[in-house]
């Protein structure tokens, strides 16, 4: 029966985006990064990320990252100004043990910004999270 299906929900993974300086070109870029929070080792992370609005869609990206250890971080790509304006959706899956466990994480368009800064776990950078 669909009651007795029981579907974990993912805590202390996140996907934060963070501003930081390049070191070759002296810009301030930005880059998303996901977050292991855990006290165990991600396994397999698959991540699918796009940007969209009404009018515009960007590419799919698709990336990998075989071993996310434990409280640890792995960026995942550069954003371009321009996508900045698009709502930017990370739909990301792993491994935890024998369970695969995915969720989405959506930024909203607009809300990447220098005001929404704040400093993100693990990192100590200052950045947009979301949970």
């Amino acid at each position: 029966m669909k009651k007795d299906i029981h579907i974990p929900e993912v805590s202390d993974v996140f996907v934060a985006v963070v501003q930081e300086e390049h070191p070759e070109y002296k810009t301030n870029d930005w880059n998303a990064y996901i977050i292991n929070n855990k006290n165990v080792d991600l396994d397999t992370v698959l991540i699918v990320s796009r940007g969209y609005s009404e009018h515009k869609v960007t590419p799919v990206m698709r990336h990998t990252i075989k071993l996310l250890p434990s409280r640890s971080y792995a960026k995942i790509e550069f954003l371009q100004n321009d996508v900045l304006a698009l709502n930017n959706e990370f739909k990301v899956t792993f491994f935890e043990g024998n369970h695969m466990l995915d969720k989405t994480y959506l930024f909203r368009k607009n809300t990447i910004n220098e005001k929404a800064l704040q400093t993100i776990p693990l990192m100590q950078l200052k950045g947009v999270l979301v949970k």
